[in-house]
């Protein structure tokens, strides 16, 4: 590819002319890709570590969700939910199909907007039951489910909640991975609904313990609240199984997903089981281009590719890789402290440290990363990342640590 500096220079001050300046962005224009290599207008290419915020599971230029898209774009783009799609139809069939416990779906545009959705659904089951009750809800410390206002309100970094007080209110924080004695003590009888994510994502890369997701199915149980599962950012594939929950042997009662499901393409949806679908009527939700016909036919393609055992065990297989590779950098500097995840999901924590520096270092060295919190490093890269490619990620990280820290 042909260096173009001045290209990259001027993208980069249009965008800070004319856009909200809401994220701290990274000083490169991305201008094309392929597989899990990323161009910028510069020329440069960098390695994936972070995939588009867990979203690009296929990685960039994949020959079948390319033809996917062409193929949907000569068909209907948009026709509301008024009414019937067989891309819609099938997709949800195709969720529902990789999901034992649940029985319908509800699609919709994003993560937030799935969260919003299930609590929504939740508190329509305890308006069922009792008119004004049970309307309490629990989400976890750590936790990050989305920033509109109902899902801002889940989600516990107070730098991300302070200047947009009052939010929700009847909102409750439990300790991620509490015992059961926490767990009885705060889900009390007005508690209608409890958010948890299965492996904390933003918060820092933290996987709940199947005791700890065991003792809240049981409470729920027990008060007949609601427990929904977020796994906007750890499902469909990520952790080496289809859904991470699967393998703590818990069941939530409503599962929300979104990021790599449309392979690009903005969509979410929420999947529910028989007893939450029963109490959802007409009316009680809604959204205009959820379900459009064009991104559920791209997110059939994503949802066959990334069901396929095959496609799953080539995630366990390199994310073990990886997790060894990075364990084995944790033994050489004493600055990480932790690094824990599962299949292509890991952070490596540098206590008390801030670790911009070596992302900022890892830029330099050809290799994109995010932290998830100040001082842990999040490595979630392309699902379809190959073992010579974690091999090489790891040597890029490695040779940022080194700047930093040498």
């Amino acid at each position: 590819m042909t260096d173009h500096p001045d290209r990259q220079a001027a993208i980069i001050a249009q965008s800070d002319h004319y856009l909200l300046p809401l994220y701290k962005r990274n000083q490169i224009a991305l201008v094309g890709g392929q597989g899990v290599w990323v161009e910028a207008a510069d020329g440069r290419r960098y390695l994936d570590g972070l995939s588009g915020i867990a979203v690009n599971a296929l990685g960039y230029g994949d020959p079948a969700l390319v033809a996917a898209i062409q193929q949907a774009a000569t068909g209907l783009l948009h026709t509301s939910n008024l009414y019937y799609t067989a891309p819609a139809a099938e997709l949800a069939e195709r969720l529902v199909q990789q999901t034992p416990w649940a029985s319908n779906v509800f699609l919709c545009n994003s993560g937030t907007e799935a969260v919003e959705a299930a609590l929504k659904f939740a508190r329509r089951r305890s308006h069922n039951r009792a008119p004004g009750d049970h309307t309490g809800i629990v989400a976890c410390t750590h936790s990050f489910h989305g920033r509109t206002f109902g899902a801002l309100s889940m989600t516990a970094r107070e730098a991300y909640r302070t200047p947009f007080m009052p939010l929700l209110p009847g909102v409750e924080f439990l300790e991620f991975n509490a015992d059961s004695a926490q767990i009885e003590q705060l889900l009390n009888e007005q508690v209608g609904a409890v958010i948890v994510e299965p492996i904390q994502g933003e918060g820092g890369i933290h996987m709940a313990t199947p005791a700890f997701l065991q003792a809240l199915r049981a409470r729920c149980d027990e008060i007949g609240a609601t427990l929904i599962f977020d796994e906007i950012q750890c499902g469909l594939g990520r952790s080496g199984d289809m859904w991470a929950h699967t393998a703590t042997g818990v069941t939530p009662d409503v599962l929300v997903v979104a990021k790599p499901l449309g392979g690009g393409l903005p969509i979410g949806a929420v999947l529910v089981n028989a007893t939450v679908a029963q109490e959802i009527h007409y009316g009680d939700h809604g959204s205009t281009f959820g379900g459009n016909p064009l991104i559920c036919s791209v997110a059939n393609t994503v949802m066959e590719r990334i069901a396929a055992p095959a496609f799953l065990s080539h995630v366990r297989s390199v994310g073990t890789a990886l997790g060894t590779a990075l364990r084995d950098l944790g033994e050489r500097y004493e600055q990480i402290s932790d690094v824990r995840g599962r299949g292509l999901m890991w952070g490596v924590e540098c206590a008390n440290h801030d670790v911009s520096p070596i992302i900022a270092a890892a830029s330099d060295a050809g290799l994109l990363l995010a932290s998830a919190g100040p001082d842990v490093i999040r490595i979630i890269p392309p699902l379809v990342i190959s073992a010579a490619e974690v091999d090489e990620l790891v040597q890029r990280l490695d040779s940022a640590l080194h700047s930093v820290y040498s």
